[in-house]
């Protein structure tokens, strides 16, 4: 008898099994129909072992052994199923504050649809669009089953000490933490929108216009989308050695005539945001890899578009995710080298690609995991009602917009059906190999063999 894994050794065991997935054996067609085609091998061929093994645990006859643990459709004919939507319960949103309207009345209008009370409780770093949803809300919608709930951190705290039938957070990985661990007291789902480092490989392209477009396209979803400071903004391109010096003088000379004007991007949001993002340039080797921009100004909270090329994968900068106006510039060798290199990293919640070759597109799709894959654009995505967001791994998970926001909040309920008039008594003891028999006609699915063995069933007038 194989011997049970010791303590010690089951770190050795996820991470074998993990090693396994990774090497993307598991994904292949083959590889699956192999081990599903094993299970029914190992039902069929081990089905004594089976019996006797239930028979020792629970006491059970082969005969419901067979009936309970064997799937089989037919002893519910004939029926009719559905699944019918139904609200989830009161549940609470957690908004936050740097798409404040969005981020707030996006869920609101799938938890409202698919028939919830909401609490939702709006950033407290936005304080003006927070006081206009508590104003507004209640002007527009019903104010007794839809509330808003404005405060800082402890008042979050405290929603969370309550019963909620779910929760949905915008965010942050450490207070989704937070989150989760408070919603376990009363077994709460969670959904978790938050960050990551969403990277963007940068492919040579075929022209010098398609190169512009896909600059414009990386400027407006780094530094024209709230100065970086979004969830699905880009936070570091991948680019070929070769193209990377073309790339970088694209961009300087299309930031500065995008950004004539200071106030053409968003400030930082506060000063504790505005010192975290100037200390990231602070190490040395960081600050000799500036090739564009640097300059703050801590009065006014701004900070000048800023690359970095090449600092040093270990630093800060590309530890964290960066969540304003700088951009690092990796550089590789080969275009094809960036798929090992995210593979390497946690799950993102969005890869975003500029490329023409199919052939790169399909590895991307078929060898990375993240929230979302976009090819030739950025953060386009998060605008598509016809596609879910939401990310996987440490970005969140939980998917919503459109109709996934409804299902988000939704109870999947199935509803069965039957009929009184037809009856199987072989379903039923007391237990023998004519009522086996029968059991297994109707898990091959034989109709033939089924069909007489119910006329003689029915003719013996269900005497069994």
């Amino acid at each position: 008898m194989e011997e049970k894994p010791q303590h010690g050794s089951l770190g050795g065991l996820v991470a074998g099994v993990r090693e396994e997935y990774e090497s993307g054996r598991t994904k292949e067609l083959e590889w699956r129909k192999a081990q599903l085609g094993g299970l029914i091998r190992m039902i069929t061929e081990e089905e004594d072992a089976i019996f006797d093994a239930l028979h020792d645990d629970l006491g059970k006859h082969r005969v419901e052994s067979f009936r309970d643990e064997v799937d089989v459709p037919l002893i519910s004919f004939p029926c009719n199923a559905r699944v019918v939507p139904e609200p989830i319960g009161v549940v609470l949103i957690f908004s936050c504050w740097n798409l404040p309207i969005g981020l707030a009345l996006e869920p609101l209008s799938g938890a409202i649809a698919a028939g919830n009370a909401v609490v939702l409780k709006p950033s407290e770093f936005a304080p003006s669009t927070a006081a206009f949803l508590a104003a507004n809300i209640p002007k527009y919608l019903d104010a007794n089953a839809v509330k808003v709930v404005q405060g800082g951190a402890e008042v979050g705290e405290e929603l969370m000490e309550h019963r909620w039938d779910k929760v949905l957070f915008t965010g942050n990985a450490r207070v989704g933490r937070i989150i989760m661990t408070k919603a376990a007291k009363h077994l709460t789902p969670v959904a978790l929108e938050l960050g990551s480092k969403c990277p963007c490989i940068v492919d040579c392209l075929d022209s010098k216009r398609e190169c512009q477009v896909a600059v414009n396209r990386i400027i407006g979803a780094k530094w024209s989308t709230c100065a970086g400071q979004a969830c699905v903004a880009i936070d570091y391109i991948l680019v070929e050695e070769q193209f990377a010096p073309f790339l970088i003088e694209l961009l300087k000379s299309t930031l500065k005539r995008f950004f004539t004007e200071p106030e053409y991007m968003a400030r930082i949001l506060n000063e504790k945001h505005f010192h975290r993002l100037t200390n990231l340039l602070e190490d040395d080797q960081v600050k000799s890899s500036i090739v564009h921009g640097g300059n703050a100004d801590p009065k006014t909270l701004w900070i000048e578009p800023t690359i970095v090329l090449n600092p040093p994968l270990d630093s800060d900068i590309m530890m964290e995710e960066i969540f304003g106006p700088l951009l690092p510039i990796i550089t590789v060798k080969k275009t094809e080298d960036c798929i090992a290199f995210l593979k390497s990293k946690p799950k993102p919640l969005a890869i975003y690609a500029f490329t023409n070759n199919e052939k790169l597109k399909q590895r991307i799709v078929a060898e990375t995991s993240s929230g979302s894959v976009l090819f030739n654009d950025a953060i386009v995505q998060y605008g598509l009602d016809s596609v879910p967001f939401g990310g996987i791994g440490e970005s969140g998970f939980g998917q919503y917009h459109g109709k996934y926001t409804f299902e988000l909040f939704s109870h999947r309920k199935a509803v069965v059906r039957r009929s009184l008039l037809v009856e199987f008594m072989f379903r039923y003891p007391p237990w023998d190999e004519y009522k086996m028999g029968m059991l297994r006609r109707v898990f091959r699915f034989d109709y033939v063999s089924l069909v007489l063995a119910l006329l003689a069933f029915w003719l013996l007038g269900i005497r069994r």
